[in-house]
Formats: C-alpha cells, sequence, structure tokens
C-alpha cells in the first residue's frame, strides 16, 4: 500500500515538473530561485535597518543619561584641523656665502627626495612635515657653519691631524711587531692582525677603544645615531628637537643616508688603492720596483692574480700573427711575462710550502760577501749607524766616537780660524777669545777620551797622549793637533781583531750589506786584509762638533749675577708699534728687556740688555746640550706657531721667560754647575747675542746624544723634541719619518741627522716663511671656494646627474689584488734613490710597504675615520667635553673590559700583600 501511494507522489510531482518547463520554459528555474534569494535577501536589510535604528536610539538615550559633556578643546582642536594649514617660508640662506648655499640646498632636496618624499606622499600629501624637516636641517647647518667660523682650523690641521695619524700609525707598527713576535700563529692573519690592533689601541689610548665600531655594524650604526643625536641637541633650536618624529627622520637621513655610506666608502681598501694610483698617477712604473714588489710578496692571492693576468697576456700574445720587426717586440713581451710568470709560481709555492727564507740570515750563513772598506764606511750614515751598533756592543765606542768628534773638531777650528783671519784683514780683533775657543774644545776632546779620568778611555800609546798634553799646556791648539793619535785610533779600528774584522763576520755586517742594497749586486770592493785603506780626513757623512758643547771653563766663585725681564719694549723704529712687538725687514718679533745686576768685588754693575724668544731658545739648546742634567729642570715655555704677537700671549710669555731666569740664576743651580755662570754672563752681556746654535750646532748636532726617553705608549706628538716645535713642516716630516721607518727604535746617531738634514732642506726651501705658507695653505683650505668645491665633490659623488647613485658592485677579487700591486709598484717607484742612501733601501722598503699595508683592512681604515672624525667635533664643541662623551660611546668595548680586568688583575696581589 506504501509503496503504491510513494509511487503515485512521485509520478504526479514528475508530471507537475515536466508540465511546469514546458509552460514557462527550461529558464524557469533559475528565475524562481533568484526571486526567493531577493525575498531572503530583502528579509535581511530590513532587520538590519530596523536594529541599526533602535541602535542609535538606545545609544543616543544611554549618552544623555551617563557619559559627561564633550571638552571644549576637542572641538577647538577639530575646527582648527579643518583649517588651511599656514605656508612655512624657508630662508635659503646658510653660511652667509652663496657659492656653498646653493650645492648645500641641493643636497638637502635631493636628500629629502630619495629618503623621505618616496614614501612619505603614499600616506600623505601634506607638505608642512616635510617643510619642517627641511627647516630643522638649515637650522643645524647654519648653527655648524657659524661654530666653524668661530673656530682657529690651523691647530687642528697641522698638528691634531698629524697626531692622529702617526698614532694609529704606531699601534699599527706595534700590532706587526706583537704578531711577529708570537710563537704560534693562527691561520687568519687578518683576522689577527685586527683584534691585535684593538688590543695595542686600548694599551696607547687607556680612555677607549673602538673595536666595537669598526668591527660590528650593528653597534656601529647605534654609535652613528647616539652622535648625531648630539649633534642635533647642540644645532637644533630646542623646540626643533623636543620633536620626537622630526629628529629620528633627521637622525636616521644623518646617520644611514649620509655618514655611513661615507664612511663606508673611506674605509674601502680598494677605494684606497685607487686614490693611491690616482694622486701619483704622474709618475711612471718601474719594472724593477714591480719585480721587488712580486718578489717580496706574502699574499698568495696578489701573486695568484698577477701569475693569471700574465697567463692571460701571453696566450693573447701567442695568438697574434705578426712579422717583421713586430715578432721580436713580441718575443721580448712573452720572454718577459714567462718571467713574472715563473717568479710569481715559485713565490706562491714557497709561500704554501711554510718554507720561507730570511735573506739576511741566508747571506749571513752563505760565507761570501762583498767588502766594504772601513774609510767608506765612516763616510757612510746608513753604514756607520750599524758599525756604531757594533762597536757599542763590543765595548770600542770610546774609538769611534772619538775618531768622529776629532773630525769634528777639525772641520770646526777650520772653520774659525778662516773666520779669524777674515777679520784680522778688516782691522777687527778678536784672536784671544778664538784661541780660548779652540783651546777650551781641544781640553774637552783630551779629558773626555784621553785623560786618565775619562771613562771610558781610549787605551793609546801613553807617549802620544804625554806629547798631546804638552802640546796643549804649552802651545796654541790647531786643526791637525789630533792627527797622529787619530791616525792610531784608526789603525787600531781597522786591524784589531775585535772591530772592524769580526764586524764583517756579524750579522750587523749583512743587515749592512742589505740596507746599502748590495746583497745580491755588490759596488764596493776592497781588500780583505784592509789593504789599500788610508787615513782620509774628509768631512763627508761625519758630525761637526760645537765649540761651544765642548767648552769647559773654571768657574769664579766671586762673580754673581742677578736679572729679571722688567718690560716690553716699544718698536720705535718700524711703524708696527704694538707694545713689545718690532718688525724688522717685514718679520714681526717680540723684544723682552732684561735688567741685570753683577755683583763682584770691585763693586756692583748694572746695565740692561734686550733679547728675543729666539735668543732665549738658542741659549737653552746650549745650556741643556752643554749641562745634560739641566734638561730635566729647566723648562722653557713652549713656542706658539700661530698668533704669537698676541698682547696677552707676550704677557705670559714674559712672566713665564721670569720664572726660568729666577731658576736659573738660584744659588743652588749655580754650585751643581760650576761653568754655567759664565754662558748666563755671555747671555745677558749688554751686546748684541751671538745664536752659535744657530750658526755651527744646529747643523752639525753633538755627537754625544743625550738618550731618548720613549714611554712604550704615549702619543706620538708628545715626544716631538723642544726644538721643532715651532717648525710645523719639521715636526710634521719628523714624526712621520719616526714612525714610517722606525727611527726610534734605530739608532739616535741617524735620527739626529735626519732631522738636521730636514732642518737644512726646510730652510733651503722656504728660509723663514714657511709657517706662513702653512697659514696661507690652511685658510685656502677653509676658504668658502674650496668648502664649496668639496660640497660640489660630495654632491655629485652621491647624486650624479641629480640621481641617486646605486650602489657599485665589488670589483672582481683578482682586479682589487692587481691593483694593490700596482699601488705597491707606483708607491715604491717614486720613492727618491736620496732617501735609500740616508735611511737603506731595506729601511725604505719595509717602511713604504708598512704604510700600504696599513690602508689594505677595512677595520682599521674605519679605525683612523673615526678618530679624524671625533677630533674634529673636539675641535669643533671645545667646552662640550666631547672626549668624555666619546669615553661613554665607546664604554662597551670588549677590549676595554679586558684590559680593565687585566688592571685589576694586576693590581690584585699588591693590594692583598698590603
Amino acid at each position: 500500500m506504501l509503496a503504491e501511494t510513494s509511487l503515485s507522489i512521485w509520478g504526479w510531482g514528475s508530471l507537475g515538473v515536466v508540465l511546469f518547463l514546458i509552460t514557462f520554459g527550461p529558464f524557469a528555474i533559475f528565475y524562481f530561485a533568484f526571486y526567493i534569494l531577493c525575498f531572503v535577501g530583502g528579509g535581511f536589510v530590513v532587520t538590519l535597518l530596523f536594529g541599526k535604528n533602535n541602535s542609535e536610539t538606545y545609544l543616543e538615550r544611554c549618552e544623555h543619561s551617563y557619559l559627561p559633556p564633550t571638552s571644549f578643546g576637542i572641538t577647538k582642536c577639530i575646527e582648527e584641523m579643518k583649517q588651511e594649514s599656514k605656508p612655512i617660508k624657508i630662508d635659503r640662506r646658510l653660511t652667509g656665502a652663496y657659492i656653498i648655499d646653493e650645492p648645500l640646498q641641493q643636497v638637502i632636496q635631493f636628500s629629502l627626495r630619495d629618503y623621505v618624499q618616496y614614501w612619505y606622499y603614499t600616506l600623505s600629501d601634506d607638505e608642512s612635515f616635510l617643510l619642517e624637516i627641511r627647516q630643522a636641517l638649515q637650522n643645524a647647518l647654519i648653527q655648524f657653519s657659524s661654530r666653524s667660523k668661530e673656530v682657529d682650523w690651523q691647530p687642528y690641521f697641522t698638528t691634531r691631524l698629524v697626531d692622529d695619524f702617526t698614532t694609529h700609525l704606531r699601534v699599527f707598527r706595534k700590532a706587526q711587531q706583537r704578531i711577529t713576535e708570537k710563537e704560534d700563529q693562527i691561520k687568519d692573519g687578518a683576522e689577527d692582525l685586527v683584534n691585535t690592533f684593538f688590543e695595542v689601541e686600548v694599551e696607547t689610548e687607556k680612555r677607549v677603544c673602538r673595536d666595537l665600531v669598526c668591527t660590528s655594524p650593528k653597534d656601529e650604526e647605534g654609535f652613528l645615531r647616539d652622535l648625531c643625536e648630539v649633534l642635533l641637541y647642540l644645532l637644533l633650536p630646542p623646540g626643533d628637537f623636543q620633536n620626537k618624529i622630526m629628529r629620528y627622520f633627521v637622525r636616521e637621513i644623518l646617520a644611514r643616508g649620509i655618514l655611513l655610506p661615507l664612511i663606508n666608502q673611506l674605509s674601502d681598501p680598494d677605494y684606497i688603492n685607487q686614490y693611491f694610483i690616482w694622486m701619483i698617477r704622474d709618475s711612471i712604473c718601474n719594472y724593477e720596483a714591480f719585480m721587488n714588489i712580486i718578489k717580496v710578496s706574502d699574499k698568495v692571492g696578489e701573486l695568484e692574480a698577477v701569475r693569471d693576468k700574465a697567463a692571460e697576456e701571453l696566450q693573447y700574445l701567442r695568438s697574434l700573427d705578426t712579422a717583421g720587426d713586430d715578432i721580436n717586440t713580441i718575443k721580448n713581451q712573452i720572454n718577459s711575462l714567462l718571467f713574472v710568470k715563473k717568479v710569481c709560481d715559485s713565490r706562491i709555492l714557497r709561500l704554501q710550502s711554510g718554507k720561507e727564507i730570511d735573506t739576511v740570515k741566508l747571506a749571513a750563513n752563505f760565507g761570501k760577501l762583498c767588502t766594504v772598506p772601513l774609510d767608506t764606511i765612516l763616510i757612510n750614515n746608513v753604514a756607520l749607524q750599524f758599525f756604531m751598533d757594533y762597536m757599542q756592543q763590543m765595548g770600542g765606542q770610546a774609538h769611534l766616537f772619538f775618531w768622529m768628534t776629532v773630525e769634528g773638531y777639525r772641520v770646526t777650528a777650520q772653520q774659525q780660524l778662516e773666520v779669524l783671519l777674515s777679520l784680522q784683514k778688516d782691522g777687527r780683533h778678536q784672536t784671544t777669545e778664538t784661541k780660548g775657543l779652540l783651546k777650551s774644545a781641544a781640553v774637552g776632546i783630551y779629558d773626555q777620551y784621553l785623560s786618565e779620568k775619562a771613562s771610558p778611555r781610549v787605551n793609546i800609546d801613553d807617549t802620544l797622549v804625554a806629547k798631546l798634553a804638552e802640546k796643549l799646556n804649552n802651545e796654541d791648539p790647531t786643526p791637525e793637533i789630533f792627527d797622529e793619535i787619530q791616525r792610531k785610533v784608526y789603525d787600531m779600528m781597522l786591524r784589531d781583531e775585535r772591530f772592524y774584522p769580526s764586524f764583517r763576520l756579524h750579522v750587523l755586517y749583512v743587515r749592512m750589506l742589505a740596507e746599502l742594497d748590495m746583497l745580491k749586486d755588490p759596488s764596493f770592493r776592497g781588500s780583505d786584509d784592509g789593504e789599500g785603506e788610508s787615513f782620509n780626513g774628509s768631512p763627508t757623512g761625519s758630525i761637526n762638533l760645537s765649540l761651544d758643547d765642548l767648552s769647559n771653563v773654571p768657574v769664579d766663585e766671586s762673580i754673581q749675577l742677578h736679572a729679571y725681564i722688567s718690560d716690553t719694549v716699544y718698536a720705535d723704529y718700524d711703524p708696527y708699534t704694538v707694545a713689545g712687538v718690532c718688525n724688522d725687514h717685514g718679520k714681526t718679533y717680540a723684544l723682552y728687556a732684561i735688567s741685570v745686576r753683577r755683583r763682584t768685588p770691585n763693586g756692583d754693575e748694572v746695565w740692561k740688555t734686550y733679547r728675543r724668544y729666539s735668543d732665549f731658545h738658542d741659549f737653552h739648546m746650549r745650556i741643556t746640550e752643554q749641562f745634560e742634567n739641566l734638561g730635566s729642570m729647566l723648562k722653557l715655555p713652549g713656542k706658539k706657531t700661530f698668533n704669537n704677537m698676541d698682547r696677552d700671549f707676550l704677557e705670559k710669555r714674559k712672566n713665564d721667560l721670569n720664572a726660568y731666569l729666577q731658576l736659573l740664576l738660584t744659588p743652588e743651580v749655580m754650585k751643581c754647575y760650576p761653568a754655567l755662570i759664565h754662558c748666563v754672563y755671555d747671555f745677558l752681556e749688554n751686546k748684541a747675542y751671538s745664536k752659535g746654535k744657530g750658526e755651527i750646532a744646529r747643523k752639525d748636532p753633538p755627537l754625544m746624544q743625550k738618550t731618548y726617553v720613549d714611554p712604550k705608549h704615549c702619543r706620538v706628538a708628545a715626544q716631538v723634541e723642544d726644538n721643532v716645535e715651532d717648525n710645523v713642516p719639521l715636526k710634521i716630516m719628523l714624526l712621520l719619518m719616526d714612525e714610517i721607518f722606525d727611527l726610534k727604535e734605530r739608532n739616535q746617531w741617524l735620527r739626529r741627522n735626519i732631522k738636521n738634514l730636514l732642518q737644512q732642506l726646510i730652510r733651503a726651501m722656504h728660509g723663514y716663511t714657511i709657517n706662513k705658507k702653512i697659514v696661507d695653505h690652511v685658510d685656502w683650505m677653509t676658504s668658502p671656494e674650496q668648502v664649496a668645491d668639496a660640497v660640489k665633490r660630495f654632491r655629485d659623488a652621491f647624486w650624479p646627474n641629480g640621481i641617486l647613485a646605486e650602489t657599485v658592485p665589488r670589483r672582481d677579487n683578482a682586479i682589487r689584488m692587481r691593483t694593490r700591486i700596482a699601488g705597491k709598484t707606483k708607491l715604491l717607484g717614486m720613492m727618491p734613490d736620496e732617501l735609500k742612501h740616508i735611511l737603506g733601501a731595506e729601511t725604505t722598503r719595509k717602511g713604504i710597504l708598512r704604510v700600504f699595508e696599513m690602508f689594505q683592512h677595512t677595520q682599521l681604515n674605519k679605525r683612523m675615520v673615526y678618530v679624524f672624525l671625533e677630533g674634529f667635533l673636539e675641535t669643533l664643541f671645545p667646552a662640550n667635553e666631547f672626549p668624555e662623551l666619546f669615553k661613554k660611546l665607546h664604554s662597551p668595548s670588549t677590549q676595554m673590559q679586558r684590559y680593565k680586568q687585566r688592571l685589576q688583575s694586576t693590581q690584585a696581589p699588591s693590594l692583598q700583600k698590603r
């Protein structure tokens, strides 16, 4: 029954569907579904609207019933926001110089366009924020320009910059020495060098270490952000600085958009190498220098790059189809390239096998070496320093110093006698004074080297010594008075087995040959037994001894001197009428009036004399070299190279010179140095002061040098002698040569010789106008034209043709290595032969390559850039305690923390003992 009913329902339903489709068509079902959907949707919308109206009515009723009234300030703020913003006027003046302001404005515009606008316009069309950022940048630049104009940049460029560079070079040199002394070397030598460098830096600086800033990109960015925030605090108006959003934007633009890319570029070794080559582009590449670089290179990467390039050129030349004269040229080129490739292969094999050979040790064990005669050694500065070191080791330095001192005495005596003859021809007589000085000098040599109390004493025949003593007592000294004994001393050095014969078998002799560049190509020939070597009195290469330094006059205790500087004088013979300042033929200087009282058994004598500061300085040089211990007791007021005619400065110098005189004339000092009274009396006598140091001794310094105190760790500029402080070019050149060629670790006689050579060179080239030229050059460097040119170069480097420069792809490593070889070849090839003759070929080569190697480490280059930046900011903001700020910024340094731990560990035992 149920089955029949179900069948009936399905049948009637199917019939209804068929009739519906026949009547309304096949698409009727879609219309039907659409009508149903509209009905359901309409019901949903009606329900939603009804609910919304009820909710608003309910919320309005709740708001009036429970919530407090709206604040008036919110309404006012909304109204102000709806108002149109007032236009911000931008003043385009920044520095006061249009030639600087124009490129600066372009830099600001490009910076905002490429670092802010490209994303800001996607958020808002309101330009007021951009204008406020631009105004903040301009305010900072205006303050920066104002401060720069108030700063005297001469000390920074002539002192601070040179000191920072030489200190950096010293730290690098000590790091290299420390690595060489280590027994166990790790594989990554570059990383070990960087770590050792910062270890030495913290030991040198003691206050800061920049290892994190230079080795960690994250810490470097944090350091630059903190530094830029401090600069914005100093340069921006308080209102702008308190605007955090704008301040952060400006900080990021300066730190990450400008400073960080600039520092990265300046620290790139490849960029520095290319800049070196560009600077010396006019010098011609020397084939000999190129081969020397290849033979001494210890970098496998450099050698492989050169070898691969040589192989590439060989393949190209062999592929050429040439005939006639060209074939000979190509054959020569092929032979040269084959030789270069062979040298590179052998050098690479030796480095990879670890069989590096020390040329000096190899030559020392080889046996047969070329012979350099003794007379040649004595007149060659490079050779003489090694022989001097050897004689000191063997205890024979007295013989060598005696020979050289007599050489200096002979030359000086001849000069004095020639002057005496010329004076006698002119009718002036100074016979007694000149002969007295000569006799004092001769007696001084006798007492220092030949007398019984001499220590060390020259061991010579007593008969000759007695004969010389009799001559000194009964006759006037002549230039030849020591010749007979000097010949004996020369023969003793030549034939005594302890001296020259043994020196030729010593390692110092081999090193001397290396410095003379004679290990491979000897140019000196001489007999092994010294035959043919004759006595030669030529003063070439010797040191002339000043008579002032050899004088030894007995003291007269009945003479007492009292003196003080009473006043400065007025220039009554020149239009330059500032108190204490005179002008003589265009050269300005200060005069000090000294009132002197001399007490003698016959009564008191009073007079007034006038001296310049240079006279005081010359006098100080005399007495401190003649009486060495005076140098630690007497301190002459320091020289001021620039602006030294200021009234306040002259008054302070007068007081300091007065204190110097009073200390010098104390009875205790006079008792300790009896011969000093005559030197002081000669200086204070009412006559024109004769600068003996300036005429003779400055050209040829005393032979017996004072011991040079070289503290283990201190800044370089603090160790420059007082007598070069006023000579800026001499100071710069001496500082650089000290650190580049390691002169302080070598014979001090050579260093003094070089210093005097530099003095004579500077005087010959520029005379007394060199400091003025330096002042003019610094003024030119800081002139608006040069500053504008620097800004334009910066703009063109970062935005060439007004478009942000793309990141330069890193050059191929082989090209970078070949650039290094080219840079070293250029530097070594441009060194003059005269420098090699003075310092030695090996020392010159090592010094030049040390400087070049220093620039091949990105982390070390960054350290130098940051040191320069810190010095610049300390000079620009002298009253803001930037040294303490940098100390705090660098305090997280790991090397600094290790250093403090080492100090605590070394101090702990001593504290426990107490």
